[in-house]
């Protein structure tokens, strides 16, 4: 007899839970600042100015995050709302035919007539059953379970203010020059990407790879506008 453990198998989390949201909001975060400070670190040598623009960075961009998902997604759960209260009407109103409706999609799905019809009828009974249903279906969505503005604005702020602090910390602690903090901010790019990797189908030193060169193509171009606005005096 096959064990249960070769009969059954587990798929990852094709949405990434917490872990993606949380993991990419701390990777723009460190890519942003990493390439603001390096931007500036190749126009000027004055430690206090890099490092004032790094808090200027993590500050400006993490609200601007925040606000940027608080918005988003608030009004990614308002038409959802507005949607559900459609389709609560239409169950109201119309109970037969939505009733065939459902009746159709399982129908669709490889069920017989018959038995599909009286799922349907079944499900039907209880209007709140019926109306998550018919939204999991239409909309793609559950009454009960809607996005939080709040909670998204939350995590963007904390995860890109996590990741945009990286490159900064060595200057707040009087480190000079931009090689610490290329290497601190290499480090983490690379240790990102490679957390990344959980929830995809590539290696981990693919995506760790990866996010490190794209980090450090962002931070040696905006080195060297830096540098060439800084030389040209401007």
């Amino acid at each position: 007899m096959t064990g249960s453990a070769e009969i059954h198998h587990q798929h990852r989390d094709v949405n990434g839970g917490w872990l993606r949201p949380s993991v990419f909001g701390a990777m723009d975060g460190l890519v942003s600042n990493f390439a603001l400070i390096a931007g500036i670190a190749g126009g000027t040598a004055n430690t206090r100015v890099i490092a004032l623009g790094g808090v200027a960075g993590l500050a400006a961009g993490a609200l601007s995050m925040a606000g940027g998902e608080y918005v988003s997604v608030a009004s990614q759960r308002e038409l959802a709302q507005a949607e559900i209260a459609v389709e609560r009407r239409e169950l109201d109103r119309h109970p037969e035919a939505e009733r065939a409706e459902l009746a159709q999609v399982f129908v669709d799905k490889g069920v017989e007539p018959a038995l599909a019809a009286q799922v349907a009828a079944q499900i039907s009974r209880n209007p709140d059953q019926a109306l998550e249903i018919h939204t999991q279906n239409e909309l793609g969505v559950s009454p009960k379970d809607l996005p939080s503005p709040r909670v998204a604005a939350v995590s963007s702020l904390l995860s890109f203010s996590v990741g945009a602090a990286l490159p900064l910390v060595p200057y707040l602690f009087g480190v000079r020059g931009l090689l610490v903090s290329a290497i601190v901010s290499c480090v983490a790019l690379f240790t990102a990407g490679a957390i990344v990797s959980a929830v995809t189908a590539r290696s981990w030193w693919y995506s760790g790879l990866r996010q490190l060169v794209v980090g450090a193509v962002a931070a040696v171009i905006t080195f060297g506008l830096g540098n060439l606005i800084g030389a040209s005096g401007l």
